[in-house]
């Protein structure tokens, strides 16, 4: 059991999702998260509201079986195969204290400070999230795909867009942890 326990090496998981994206790709498939969110919404009619929204949402579904999975398989993870710690270096957990008061780290799946559910009845960290979310969801349309989708499946077929977009959610990672998290948290 510790083999499912343990994370994987990189020399095991790497040559898994090679081997999974081959086979989408002989398959004539694309992996991507975000799409579904189209698909959802052209099952639910709105193709009648907007020409973005109109496609084939039936040959989407195996996308969708892969958002169920996705979802059962990490409640599964969570609740069964997990500690729900993440074990962090010690000199990344002493940073994370001391520059932005995270205390939680290595000690909970996720930082308390920013993810207890008594701060969703705070405003500011509820505009936070509606933003954040607006901005991530509008960003993967924009940029045609999300970072599943670009940096799995569209460096795979060596689209140059793709490595543009990761590029991107690269550099927009690193502006806001170092840039806007200390001015928005402090």
């Amino acid at each position: 059991m510790n083999l499912l326990y343990d994370p994987w090496p990189w020399y095991v998981a790497g040559p898994l999702i090679a081997l999974t994206m081959f086979i989408l790709l002989y398959a004539g498939k694309q992996f991507g998260m975000s799409s579904n969110l189209r698909t959802m919404c052209s099952i639910g009619g709105a193709g009648k509201y907007s020409d973005f929204f109109k496609l084939d949402w039936r040959a989407q579904r195996w996308n969708l079986i892969v958002v169920v999975g996705a979802v059962i398989g990490g409640f599964i993870a969570s609740q069964f195969m997990s500690d729900n710690t993440v074990k962090i270096n010690p000199e990344v957990a002493q940073q994370l204290s001391t520059d932005y008061g995270i205390e939680s780290a290595g000690d909970a799946y996720l930082p308390t400070e920013l993810f207890a559910s008594e701060h969703l009845t705070d405003p500011f960290v509820l505009a936070i999230l509606i933003i954040g979310g607006f901005m991530v969801g509008f960003g993967a349309r924009y940029a045609g795909g999300c970072t599943s989708g670009h940096a799995i499946s569209g460096l795979s077929n060596l689209q140059l867009p793709s490595l543009i977009a990761v590029i991107g959610f690269f550099i927009g990672g690193l502006v806001m942890i170092h840039l806007l998290f200390p001015l928005i948290f402090s």
